[in-house]
């Protein structure tokens, strides 16, 4: 097979050959026909992750390994299948989005279905080979879900970008749709998370970027209110649209800048989930903490389950689509520099020539 890898952190991507899998046990080889371009392979294209005042973790000590091919957003065409696999309704052809964030298969976690949570995570486009190739292997049969009659590069936004925001927004749930719900970040998660609001029927929605592009398109996709975060007191702003404090912020940044004034506008028992991966850190005030009732937390992607509750959101078009650029996977470097440059507006959908 093909696939357009990291051979060298922060170096360009390269065009490889590498052996086509051949599946085993409970294992479904799938030819990759769309793959998302995510802000996650950024930080894994740069081999660490910066931690604030105690320095970077490097990819390579959490074992991933080089060459890599990325991409962790896929759909596929189903080719072939292990024994273990029959009788799981496989056909060759069938079109699947790819749930990339499994585990070791046989823990407790997994074998609730909450593999993103696995403590020996193997996850596609991280730990092994994902999406920015012609074929990439599922590890079974349940991980892979019908798209429907959805565009399936839109589907495979879905499988990170769509259960991140999923997830996180089930973490502030219930909460009254006339509630302010901040929502930091304006990018591909961002826009998925007003559209995921707007089906869940929340009808405040406040979107805050740096980039008057971003917040336009926040806009038209239906935030009701948007804060420059390029300009000072961020935090005395929120508020000001949200009098008494802000009651649910939702940080897909998640940098020492935007945490901290994400804390400094919740109100009493505000709820704080952080999910992006830009890096630092954030000091809090211990008192404060525990004196509004504050509750600060991570939210790490999502489930199969979740995967399989957003696609039926959004079967029918009741989840509004984000903006799609598709590139030929030839182009997954040029597509990923585009990227880390703030030159994107919704998501890069890698396509496969014959896609």
């Amino acid at each position: 097979m093909r696939a357009w890898a990291v051979v060298e952190s922060k170096k360009p991507l390269q065009e490889i050959e590498l052996p086509t899998p051949e599946p085993t046990g409970k294992q479904v080889l799938l030819e990759v026909t769309h793959a998302g371009v995510c802000h996650s392979d950024i930080h894994i294209w740069e081999g660490e992750w910066d931690l604030g005042s105690r320095g970077k973790m490097k990819l390579s000590e959490r074992g991933v390994k080089l060459p890599l091919a990325m991409g962790h957003e896929i759909v596929g065409r189903v080719v072939k299948w292990g024994p273990e696999a029959e009788g799981h309704g496989l056909a060759v052809g069938q079109e699947r989005i790819v749930f990339p964030w499994v585990g070791c298969g046989t823990c407790a976690r997994c074998r609730s279905e909450d593999d993103n949570m696995c403590l020996q995570g193997k996850a596609l486009g991280v730990f092994q080979n994902g999406g920015y190739a012609t074929h990439v292997l599922a590890p079974e049969p349940r991980h892979l879900v019908d798209p429907g009659d959805l565009d399936p590069a839109l589907a495979a936004t879905y499988a990170c970008s769509g259960i991140t925001v999923f997830s996180a927004i089930n973490k502030v749930m219930p909460m009254d749709p006339d509630t302010a719900i901040v929502l930091v970040g304006a990018g591909g998660l961002g826009l998925q998370a007003i559209s995921v609001l707007k089906a869940m029927g929340h009808r405040r929605i406040v979107s805050v970027d740096v980039s008057a592009e971003k917040l336009a398109a926040a806009q038209q996709a239906g935030a009701t209110d948007t804060v420059d975060a390029s300009q000072p007191e961020v935090a005395k702003r929120l508020t000001a649209l949200c009098p008494g404090g802000v009651e649910a912020i939702i940080d897909l940044v998640n940098g020492s800048e935007t945490a901290r004034f994400c804390f400094d506008a919740l109100t009493k028992g505000g709820k704080l989930v952080q999910v992006g991966l830009f890096g630092g850190e954030l000091v809090l005030p211990l008192p404060v903490m525990a004196m509004r009732a504050l509750t600060v937390r991570g939210s790490y992607v999502g489930s199969p389950k979740e995967l399989r509750e957003l696609v039926k959101l959004a079967q029918g078009g009741r989840l509004a689509p984000i903006p799609i650029t598709r590139e030929p996977l030839r182009n997954a470097d040029s597509a990923l520099t585009r990227l880390r440059h703030g030159q994107v507006v919704g998501r890069i959908v890698l396509t496969a020539e014959a896609a």
